[in-house]
């Protein structure tokens, strides 16, 4: 795509901005449009992610028929499927009508999805079969209905996270990411800052006839170096403010810091990643078990060493005369404080007892039995399975991931 063409683009969507991630992320989604594809477009709150559903559907051969944007994140668990399938008459309380969803009434057409990583998992089942087939069956219904549309969806969720979590199937996540469109956040688009807050001054000084505030070079330095977290809407909302409460009109650095919030270079939780072979614990009775189990290998590992070394008269390295039933050992931890102990000292440890050991062992099998019939009673939905267990679908996730239960 040349120059001109590109600046058309910009110019019919209300885009501003010269950055070299945005303007690749406009030519991909012009490349695409007319390739019946689904598409998942990702970045941050805030970056403008709803302007490319439209490109892509503009420049597309659907581009007569009718456009839909959906956003999942603000509908009820309760009535998603209600509002993308549709529903029957008496289908659930308040289903006075039948209605039809988004799946009916965009035939043919295009349906924008945002912030698709807030679907519930039962939604998302629904949506890959539409993806995989083209069929869906609205809430209430017996029948099987076909629906052509092409699915446009966004998201601000780490997805690949979000899949380890069990929080979004990654056979959706496939399907949907045909191809993907990465749209920058604003504090990687440079110079780009500047001009957006010249566009948002001056849209409000023409709107309300006011003259328009305009940044010095210090203030420009320094818009530039903010990390905008709210992205280009939050610019938008600073250079709204500033014009109209703003009495000077040329915006200094001190004037810029009043408005500007305080960057706060650690507003999350660091995120520990866990080894595959790390076991994490989620209830006190797998605490309890390890610990004991823990408990009773040292203390046999430990009585190993001192008879060896009672035989042998060294203890940690240390030369010794062979004892006497009544002579002390000293025992040397790493920190070279000794330990007296007689050679009586481990009389009273109970031997581990193999037999209880393959009991507590067993623990584990019988957990992963359970889970097991669990499963097979609930279909291989995991939501209802996690419920007749007693313990959160993310644990339930992750235990078929240690078990190996993934089939």
């Amino acid at each position: 795509m040349n120059e001109g063409q590109l600046q058309k683009i910009k110019q019919r969507y209300n885009i501003v901005g010269n950055d070299e991630g945005l303007n690749r992320a406009i030519d991909v989604a012009l490349k695409i449009a007319p390739v019946d594809l689904s598409v998942l477009i990702q970045g941050e709150n805030g970056v403008g992610k709803e302007v490319f559903p439209r490109i892509i559907h503009d420049h597309s051969t659907r581009k007569t028929k009718k456009y839909f944007a959906v956003n999942c994140g603000a509908i009820p668990e309760g009535t998603i499927d209600s509002e993308l399938f549709g529903h029957e008459k008496g289908a659930f309380t308040g289903a006075i009508e039948k209605r039809e969803g988004y799946f009916s009434v965009a035939n043919g057409g295009t349906l924008f999805l945002d912030e698709v990583g807030e679907l519930p998992l039962q939604t998302q089942a629904r949506l890959l079969r539409v993806l995989e087939t083209g069929e869906y069956i609205p809430v209430g219904a017996s029948e099987v209905k076909k629906t052509d549309v092409r699915i446009v969806a966004a998201t601000n969720v780490n997805m690949e996270r979000a899949i380890r979590e069990g929080k979004f199937r990654e056979d959706l996540y496939y399907r949907l990411n045909s191809v993907s469109i990465a749209v920058p956040p604003l504090r990687e688009r440079g110079e780009d800052v500047v001009l957006l807050f010249r566009k948002f001054a001056l849209e409000m000084s023409e709107k309300y006839k006011m003259p328009p505030i305009r940044l010095i070079e210090e203030a420009r330095n320094m818009i530039k170096a903010y990390s905008w977290p709210g992205n280009v809407r939050q610019l938008k909302n600073i250079a709204e403010n500033m014009s109209v409460t703003a009495e000077a009109r040329e915006i200094t650095p001190e004037i810029l810091r009043t408005y500007l919030p305080e960057e706060q270079k650690h507003n999350q939780l660091a995120v520990v990643e866990k080894k595959k072979a790390e076991r994490s614990f989620e209830n006190e009775r797998e605490i309890l078990y390890q610990i004991l189990f823990d408990l009773r290998r040292d203390v046999t590992e430990l009585k190993k060493v001192v008879n060896e070394n009672l035989l042998q008269g060294t203890v940690h390295g240390r030369q010794e005369t062979v004892p006497s039933e009544s002579s002390d050992i000293m025992l040397y931890h790493k920190d070279d404080q000794p330990i007296k102990v007689t050679p009586s000292y481990f009389d009273d440890v109970e031997e581990v007892d193999d037999n209880e050991t393959q009991q507590l062992l067993s623990l584990e099998d019988q957990e992963k039995l359970s889970i097991q019939k669990a499963l097979e009673r609930c279909g291989g939905h995991r939501k209802p399975a996690a419920d007749q267990l007693g313990i959160s679908e993310r644990t339930l996730y992750r235990k078929i991931k240690d078990y190996g239960l993934e089939s």
